[in-house]
C-alpha cells in the first residue's frame, strides 16, 4: 500500500474519531410555552421580552447556524438536560477546540447581575454574542453570523416580524437573551420550607444540611439571596497552581485585588450541572463539600471567609442532601 493511501486512511480515521467524539446537537425538548413569571422562591423582575422575541431566541439557541461550520449551537455547551450547563469539564467547540472554562448553568440568569465566570458581560444581550466570536467555541464572528442569518429567508422574515427590521447585532443579542431570560428553576422543597414554614417539605437530613448551611458552615456569606448567589466575585483558590491564582476577574478590571476572583454560581440545579467550579475540576457535590470543608485552596489572595470547617461526615452528607433538594420541584400542595 502506498504512503499516500496510508495517509488518507489515517486522516479518515482521525475525522471519524472527531465525529464520534462530538455528541449530536441537543434537541429542543422544552415545554411549548415558557412562563414569563418568576417561580416561587425567586425575587426580582423577570426580563421584559415579547413572546416573539423568546420564540426567535429559542430557535437560534438550538440552531448551529451561528457557528463557523454549522457544527455547534448554544445548546451544545448549555444542554437542557444538564441544567443548561456543560456535561464535560470543558466543552467541545468548532474544530475540536476545548473551552478554557467550564460552561456554567444558564438557569436563573434572568435575575443575574453580571454574567460569565469573570463577569465580563454586563447584560444577557452582551453575553449572548460573546461565544460566536470565541475561537474555541463557535469560531465565527458576529458579522459573519449575521450574513448567514440575512441570507436565510426564514430568519430574515422572523427578524422582520419580531423587530421590524433585518438581523443585526443588537437584535440577535436581544432575541437570545429573551429566551435565556425564561430559563428558571425554583419552587423547591427548600422554598416551601423557608417561605411557607412547611416543616415536612424537607427530610430530617435536608433540614440538618440547611441548618449547617446557615450556621456553622456560613455558606450564606457568598451563596445568599433567592438565587443562592451574592452575584459577586471571590477567590476560593479554585484553579490556583502551587499557590498562584489564575487571573480571574483581574483580567477584566485590571485590579490586583481581583486576581483569582470568580463569580459565585447559583446553588439551584446542582443535581444536573456537574462538573463544578469554573475549571470543572470537581466531579461531584461530595467533592465540592470536601473542597470547602478543607478551606478552599491556599493562595495569596484567598478570600478571608475561607477557612477549614468544623464539619463531621454526617454534616457533609446532610449538606449534600440539602443542595440536592434545591434541584427538586416541590410536590403540589
Amino acid at each position: 500500500m502506498s504512503s499516500r493511501s496510508l495517509l488518507w486512511m489515517a486522516l479518515g480515521a482521525l475525522g471519524l474519531a472527531q465525529i464520534q467524539e462530538r455528541a449530536p446537537l441537543p434537541r429542543d425538548s422544552l415545554p411549548p410555552t415558557l412562563s414569563a413569571e418568576l417561580p416561587r422562591g425567586l425575587e426580582g423582575s423577570a426580563p421584559n421580552a415579547s413572546e416573539a422575541e423568546v420564540a426567535l431566541g429559542r430557535k437560534l439557541f438550538f440552531d448551529p447556524v451561528l457557528s463557523k461550520d454549522g457544527s455547534v449551537s448554544c445548546a451544545s455547551c448549555h444542554e437542557p438536560e444538564r441544567g443548561f450547563a456543560g456535561r464535560e469539564r470543558f466543552s467541545l467547540g468548532v474544530g475540536g477546540q476545548r473551552t478554557l472554562r467550564n460552561s456554567p448553568t444558564l438557569l436563573n440568569r434572568g435575575v443575574g447581575v453580571r454574567h460569565m465566570w469573570d463577569g465580563r458581560a454586563s447584560s444577557l444581550d452582551e453575553q449572548a454574542l460573546i461565544p460566536i466570536s470565541d475561537p474555541r467555541e463557535m469560531a465565527s464572528s458576529v458579522e459573519a453570523a449575521l450574513e448567514r442569518l440575512n441570507a436565510n429567508p426564514e430568519y430574515r422574515a422572523a427578524f422582520q416580524s419580531t423587530f421590524d427590521g433585518p438581523p443585526d447585532a443588537p437584535r440577535l443579542g436581544r432575541s437570545i437573551a429573551a429566551f435565556v431570560g425564561r430559563l428558571y428553576l425554583a419552587d423547591s422543597p427548600v422554598d416551601r420550607f423557608r417561605i411557607d414554614n412547611e416543616f415536612g417539605a424537607l427530610t430530617p437530613e435536608e433540614r440538618s444540611g440547611l441548618w449547617f448551611f446557615e450556621s456553622r458552615g456560613q455558606c450564606w456569606r457568598c451563596h445568599s439571596g433567592p438565587n443562592f448567589s451574592d452575584e459577586l466575585f471571590h477567590n476560593t483558590g479554585v484553579g490556583a497552581a502551587q499557590g498562584v491564582p489564575e487571573e480571574g476577574r483581574r483580567a477584566i478590571t485590571g485590579a490586583d485585588g481581583d486576581r483569582g476572583r470568580f463569580k459565585t454560581p447559583t446553588l439551584r440545579g446542582l443535581s444536573f450541572t456537574a462538573p463544578y467550579m469554573h475549571d470543572g475540576g470537581l466531579a461531584t457535590l461530595d467533592d465540592v463539600v470536601k473542597f470547602y470543608r478543607e478551606g478552599g485552596s491556599k493562595n495569596a489572595g484567598l478570600a478571608p471567609e475561607l477557612a477549614p470547617l468544623d464539619m463531621s461526615d454526617d454534616d457533609a452528607r446532610n449538606l449534600v442532601r440539602f443542595l440536592e433538594a434545591l434541584s427538586r420541584r416541590a410536590t403540589a400542595r
